[in-house]
């Protein structure tokens, strides 16, 4: 599996362009402010065909780019219903600072022209890629993560594309508009804390990790193993 990641715009939110391999079709997670430019760079070295654009959750950092992308390589835009309507109407989603300071701009959002929408539990099968959607929320109502299939080589661990649901060493805030405390703590305990530890936690922002590191050094996955056990 081919995965290229990159912060883009001033949140420093990750992107990942995932594929089987050079000259495949591929997917994009999240891309958010100034994501164009480099999905256009890893496209074009590595020959590669967007076919889809997967959303984590709706927040503008992560979807800022999703027109552009989805219009450049007529791919599909994937996101849960309860994020949907943020793809047309962003600011619903964010503080009233990060409002005033976005509509200094002249930014337009729209839906693309195709929107398909994710379902907890479902099996996702694109560009040759299957992932596992699960329906996480918290930091926004639809949030969700994508994880990869258990049965590669072994020598080959799972990927969890986490979003701002899990960081290395923390999770998401749940003080925006959709966000809910005890919903993420109860994302964290029935979705995160029963995952293998070997998946590789790609997160929304920051650096990877692993489960299980963050089983151990995690103070809010901590707090609820202490508390279920």
């Amino acid at each position: 599996m081919l995965i290229a990641g990159f912060p883009a715009g001033p949140w420093g939110t990750n992107c990942y362009v995932v594929a089987t391999g050079q000259g495949a079709e591929c997917i994009v997670v999240d891309p958010g402010m100034d994501a164009t430019p480099g999905v256009a760079e890893v496209v074009r070295e590595n020959k590669l065909k967007p076919v889809a654009v997967l959303l984590t959750h709706g927040h503008i950092d992560h979807m800022f780019s999703v027109l552009p992308v989805c219009g450049t390589y007529d791919a599909t835009a994937w996101i849960h219903p309860d994020d949907r309507h943020l793809l047309a109407d962003p600011m619903a989603g964010i503080s009233p600072e990060t409002a005033r300071m976005l509509l200094g701009g002249d930014h337009a959002f729209a839906e693309p022209d195709e929107v398909s929408e994710l379902k907890d539990g479902q099996a996702l099968e694109l560009a040759g890629l299957r992932f596992t959607v699960d329906h996480t929320p918290g930091h926004t109502r639809g949030s969700v993560t994508f994880t990869t299939p258990y049965d590669g080589p072994e020598e080959v661990p799972a990927v969890l594309f986490s979003g701002d649901v899990l960081f290395a060493g923390s999770i998401g805030r749940t003080d925006l508009p959709g966000g809910d405390h005890p919903a993420m703590l109860h994302t964290l305990a029935t979705k995160i804390l029963p995952m293998r530890d070997e998946i590789v936690v790609l997160p929304g922002h920051g650096g990877q990790t692993t489960i299980g590191r963050e089983k151990a050094t995690n103070p809010y996955l901590q707090d609820l193993e202490t508390q279920n056990s």
